[in-house]
């Protein structure tokens, strides 16, 4: 466990405001407590700064998680955002779609969003920009990629991919043992 270098915060924190921007400064300045991310197994990991002082009485090689797995690092210094991440990026998403009830299971099961079963998205989104998506009851199901820019969609055929998928809930389930 140990913080993480120029080049890992870069990368990590390129890829975490492409869904929620300048709001990463409020999940480190939180009401509730001071938080940081840490790397620990190539895992990146979001903790309360007094749960990390305590994991530090823990060897390496026996600590195997602590606080929330936000992602992993490659071997070639990109960073992987997983599903685990979801819950502290949904509430600062920047750009957001909301899927019909009979997409919701397409997109569960891994594929992509079609424009058929697109219920809304958030205006002036623009193309590759990262969204997270949820269902019409405002539950987060995973995120994504734009596909078309909100403007596109609304001229788009039916069949036309609108958002690519990257991760969702159902992961927890189908990859439960790469998600640690």
């Amino acid at each position: 466990m140990r913080p993480l270098t120029d080049e890992e915060t870069k990368s990590f924190f390129d890829k975490l405001s492409k869904y929620i921007g300048e709001n990463i400064k409020l999940l480190l300045e939180r009401p509730d407590g001071s938080y940081c991310f840490r790397l620990h197994r190539d895992r990146i990991f979001y903790v309360r700064e007094d749960l990390m002082k305590k994991a530090g009485n823990i060897s390496r090689k026996n600590l195997l998680s602590m606080g929330t797995c936000f992602g992993k690092m490659t071997k070639t210094g990109k960073f992987h955002l997983q599903i685990t991440a979801l819950d502290f990026m949904a509430p600062y998403a920047k750009h957001k779609i909301w899927l019909k009830p009979s997409a919701e299971q397409q997109f569960v099961y891994g594929h992509h969003v079609m424009k058929s079963g697109l219920g809304r998205i958030t205006e002036n989104t623009s193309q590759y920009e990262g969204v997270v998506v949820y269902s019409m009851n405002d539950l987060p199901l995973g995120f994504g990629v734009a596909a078309k820019s909100t403007q596109d969609c609304r001229h788009a055929d039916p069949m036309t991919l609108v958002a690519f998928h990257q991760a969702d809930i159902g992961e927890y389930i189908r990859n439960e043992e790469a998600l640690l």
